[in-house]
């Protein structure tokens, strides 16, 4: 188990450079198996999830090779088995080789996936999706089998907008006979980049980023290289800090089209923000705004920014309302900012900022990804030293956060407990 030690209340300068999307690369690479030969995907973030997933590749007796940021998968010796609990659980995105190995071999047996506790987080979606092209699923306990002789394509109507049910919903078309049309389809961007790897690959997709995908399924797919685009999470949580505690702070590696929905709240909070090319430099300044924060899929407001972004709303001058319409246990970090001396009140998937408050250094706990993210931000601001348990929640999201956070003036470490 690992702890961080956050001394904080220190002006923060210079650049952190941004990886590669965590939610692009967990999907990138269970959607290699889907090609007879090899992938190579670089900027693959260096997270555990990544680590994870190559442990399913390996049960799945695919050679992985890993160099830097550069992952090559060769599928040619590929062994359909199953997916036990011990790898799944580790993470939400395992759920993405469902669709891949339907896709492939039309047959999967897995276990129900893991990740953090954010809300109730159902498949079903997924699953029935997974039947309209024809698969059979069976539950087992915890454990589900979908086969099928053979899929067939066909429209498919998502009754809300996953990121997930439509990535997974991919994997498992392309290769399906004649054509299936997604509708209600996410449009995060993570989605048109696993689109450029399956057609890289030879699929025969459109309509990636839009509310309507069409895919026409083809017999195979062949080698293919792929990038992962920025990590724009990555980013919106370091941009926010450097409203925090920032002194011409640089987010650098970033796409600024795809963090708008951030960038206009901080531009409305009257935050000192430059956007570039591919940077964008920040700065603390007093007496920010307070606003109000509604989380939409995209391109509104992220979900996964909401609670990093609840830190700055506690140094607004006035009451700020963040409203989370996604995840409903999206405040399990509130009990541990209100113990640093947030002003902070839950209703339900609502909160109540009231600020300005002056943080202070505490013990916490992070609860999840994201709110371990919103604690490190705390904890950067604080007056005193901070020490989150659990830490291992921001580590699967956050590539080297300690390195990054070090280089540009912050005092915090990394201990074995």
């Amino acid at each position: 188990m690992k702890q961080m030690i956050i001394e904080g209340n220190n002006k923060l300068s210079g650049i952190i450079e941004i990886g590669g999307a965590k939610n692009s690369a967990v999907a990138l690479i269970p959607a290699a198996i889907l090609a007879s030969g090899k992938t190579t995907i670089n900027n693959v973030p260096n997270i555990s999830d990544r680590d994870a997933l190559i442990d399913i590749l390996n049960v799945l007796n695919c050679n992985v090779n890993l160099q830097d940021d550069k992952l090559t998968i060769d599928t040619t010796n590929l062994k359909n088995t199953l997916i036990e609990e011990s790898y799944s659980s580790r993470l939400r995105a395992s759920y993405y080789f469902m669709g891949a190995l339907l896709g492939r071999e039309k047959y999967v047996e897995i276990y129900i996936p893991g990740g953090c506790n954010i809300g109730s987080r159902p498949i079903d979606i997924h699953i029935d999706g997974f039947k309209a092209l024809g698969a059979e699923v069976i539950t087992e306990g915890n454990k589900y089998i979908l086969k099928a002789d053979r899929l067939i394509g066909t429209d498919i109507y998502l009754r809300f907008q996953s990121v997930g049910a439509t990535i997974n919903l991919m994997l498992a078309s392309v290769l399906a006979e004649g054509k299936t049309v997604i509708h209600n389809a996410a449009k995060e961007t993570e989605i048109i980049n696993i689109a450029d790897l399956l057609i890289n690959m030879g699929a025969n997709i459109s309509g990636a980023g839009t509310d309507e995908i069409t895919i026409i399924g083809v017999e195979e797919l062949h080698d293919a290289t792929i990038s992962v685009i920025p990590d724009r999470i990555e980013a919106g949580t370091y941009i926010i800090l450097g409203a925090l505690c920032g002194e011409k702070l640089t987010i650098k590696n970033v796409i600024p089209e795809h963090i708008e929905s951030l960038t206009d709240k901080l531009k409305e909070m009257g935050s000192h923000i430059t956007i570039n090319t591919d940077s964008i430099e920040i700065s603390k300044v007093d007496n920010l705004k307070p606003i109000n924060i509604k989380t939409l899929v995209y391109p509104g407001f992220p979900t996964d920014i909401g609670q990093p972004m609840s830190v700055l709303l506690t140094q607004c001058n006035g009451i700020s309302l963040f409203e989370e319409t996604i995840w409903e246990n999206r405040m399990g970090h509130v009990p541990s900012l209100n113990k640093m001396g947030a002003n902070i009140k839950v209703n339900g998937m609502n909160a109540i900022i009231n600020g300005p408050t002056k943080l202070k250094g505490e013990e916490v706990i992070a609860t999840d990804l994201r709110g371990g993210a919103a604690l490190v931000l705390a904890g950067l601001t604080a007056e005193g030293t901070t020490i989150i348990t659990d830490v291992e929640h921001i580590l699967r999201g956050y590539e080297n956060i300690i390195y990054k956070l070090t280089n540009v003036g912050a005092k915090i470490e990394l201990k074995e407990i």
